[in-house]
């Protein structure tokens, strides 16, 4: 990027909302991103949207418009953060059953959902003992940064989380339950859930931990570590800059610099997290595939495949 080119804007979107035509909106929707050059992934399902895209400026706010101006979509929830380049490379619109998989038929945030807090008011609602405070996300991402005392539920897809809750908590005995994610769109299906459990006082972060680390200054902050994000970035920091970490092609992992000197990390290929569980016809695919990406990059081309889904854990897009 030349230093006159624009800043890229990364904005993570979702509402739930109900779209019983939303299938018909997928078409144009892909149109008016590309007529913008408007990167990313947005999902479709008849309860709502949910992605995150990358453009210009003038391209991010005209995509917004237009989505706003159907009234069903006016109070779409957004949160921006920047980058020098667009961290995907290609532009996808997906009709889906559920923008964020949950699993469990009936759970309706149109209908039902926990009471949102400010991101300057979540402080003094983690801090308070009688508050179980829940991460909704997945391993891998609390693995890279939290909330302090925040418990970990060690799952690995959203789909677990409705057992995991069954099996560790009593909506007689935890009263109170407040409960993040990285965009919030998680919580609010989490808490729609609870609530259905028969959980009384469901709390959850509005705009997730990004919209967090927005607006709470640093030396007030109590998010400990780096924050995921489902785009090349990989993980944020506090000012919401890229952060350290990469990740691995070939398992969606997030990978430290301390992993990246191990002798089980190879860059397209694999790292200590899937070195041992990778065949070698794909170890030997994906080097061919990192040979193709580096003589497109030292081309000045476009990224000539992007990443092969067959070499990656299901990513569940959020949060934004």
């Amino acid at each position: 990027m030349t230093q006159d080119s624009p800043r890229i804007v990364v904005a993570a979107l979702y509402q739930f909302v109900t779209l019983e035509d939303f299938d018909a909106l997928r078409e144009p929707l892909r149109q008016t991103m590309l007529a913008h050059d408007v990167k990313g992934t947005l999902l479709l399902a008849r309860e709502g949207i949910n992605g995150t895209v990358s453009g210009t400026r003038e391209a991010i706010d005209a995509l917004l418009a237009w989505l706003k101006a159907d009234p069903r979509l006016a109070a779409l929830d957004h949160k921006e953060s920047y980058c020098d380049a667009h961290p995907f490379y290609r532009t996808k619109v997906k009709l889906k059953r559920e923008i964020v998989t949950l699993g469990v038929p009936g759970i309706d945030p149109n209908d039902t959902v926990g009471t949102y807090v400010e991101p300057e008011q979540w402080n003094e609602v983690i801090s308070d003992p009688e508050v179980l405070v829940i991460d909704t996300r997945n391993d891998y991402e609390v693995a890279i940064g939290s909330f302090a005392g925040a418990i970990d539920p060690k799952t690995t897809t959203f789909r677990e989380f409705p057992d995991y809750v069954r099996q560790h908590y009593d909506p007689a005995k935890h009263k109170k339950v407040a409960m993040f994610c990285t965009g919030g769109i998680r919580c609010e299906k989490a808490s729609s859930f609870m609530l259905k459990e028969g959980f009384e006082e469901v709390y959850h972060l509005k705009g997730g931990v990004l919209n967090y680390l927005e607006k709470v200054p640093e030396e007030r902050s109590l998010w400990r570590g780096e924050c995921f994000v489902f785009d090349n970035r990989v993980t944020v920091r506090h000012d919401l800059s890229r952060g350290d970490y990469d990740q691995c092609h070939a398992c969606r992992m997030p990978v430290s610099a301390e992993e990246m000197r191990s002798e089980k990390y190879e860059p397209g290929v694999s790292c200590p997290h899937c070195y041992d569980s990778l065949p070698e016809k794909t170890r030997a695919a994906a080097r061919e595939r990192q040979r193709q990406i580096e003589l497109a990059k030292a081309r000045g081309e476009p990224h000539p495949i992007g990443r092969d889904p067959r070499q990656m854990k299901v990513a569940e897009a959020e949060e934004a």
